[in-house]
């Protein structure tokens, strides 16, 4: 099995461990982007969910944000009620197990706290990575807010 195949069946266990009934869908094109998942699945591109890792304290800190918008540093900040920062790319693999561009929103080396970006709630469904650049998942957000254990909080723009 490749490496990649390994990640999406990781992701898929703990997905489904976590309720969730999973589809990946694999577009050799990729998904890396908002902006090449939204292409891919043909949806909009808010309907994309970037898992996007910060450092708050020294805690990871997972960002579930829809793909048109940007996270809001000082909001965010404020709401966890610490310093934060972007975490680079080897903190992303040690906290997640995953590869930026892949990063799924759950099924991680350990638990994160997840925060939700609202936005995404205003859609029947919204697509996720899988655990590689290539792949996505539908999903409806209230099953990936409970799954993920989410706070569904404003802090993006």
């Amino acid at each position: 099995m490749s490496r990649r195949s390994d990640a999406i069946e990781r992701f898929t266990v703990e997905a489904e461990a976590s309720g969730l009934t999973i589809e990946v869908q694999r577009y050799p094109d990729g998904t890396r982007t908002a902006a090449d998942a939204a292409k891919a699945v043909g949806c909009h591109v808010d309907q994309i969910v970037k898992s996007l890792v910060f450092v708050a304290d020294v805690r990871p800190v997972l960002v579930l944000c829809s793909g048109g918008r940007r996270v809001d540093e000082e909001r965010l900040a404020t709401y966890l009620g610490t310093e934060i920062r972007i975490a680079g790319a080897s903190e992303v693999r040690a906290a997640t197990g995953f590869a930026i561009g892949g990063t799924p929103p759950l099924g991680h080396t350990v638990p994160l706290r997840t925060v939700v970006d609202p936005h995404l709630m205003d859609f029947e469904e919204v697509w996720a990575a899988a655990g590689t650049p290539d792949s996505v998942f539908p999903v409806k957000p209230k099953d990936l807010v409970k799954a993920t254990s989410g706070a569904v909080v404003g802090v993006t723009r």
